[in-house]
């Protein structure tokens, strides 16, 4: 059943005037700017994963983490980040030892 919904016409002429792009902004460009960055940061939404990893790897994790005195999945999520923005870097060591080896960008 569909719901009816009414509007006076006052809430008409507004309608109406926003479709017709009759409204202009008066914010300055970086003004909104700010705004559109506020919009993207409130729509990145955090995504729950499961990885499988050694309890070794794990067990350095967490002493790092503690070491840095933040939550070791904050520490994991951080590297990810940092990966993604390319201020860490994945090079693989020569063939013989196949370790890849993990250094800042810009570092060499």
């Amino acid at each position: 059943m569909n719901k009816v919904v009414y509007i006076d016409k006052y809430e008409m002429e507004l309608s109406k005037s926003l479709e017709t792009e009759e409204w202009i902004s008066d914010l300055t460009k970086k003004e909104k700017k700010q705004y559109e960055e506020y919009a993207r940061n409130s729509l990145t939404k955090q995504k729950r994963i499961n990885i499988r990893m050694t309890e070794r790897d794990l067990k350095k994790i967490q002493a790092r983490a503690i070491e840095e005195g933040l939550p070791y999945q904050s520490l994991i999520s951080m590297l990810i980040h940092k990966y993604n923005e390319g201020k860490v870097s994945i090079q693989e060591r020569q063939k013989k030892s196949k370790q890849p080896i993990v250094e800042k960008a810009g570092s060499r």
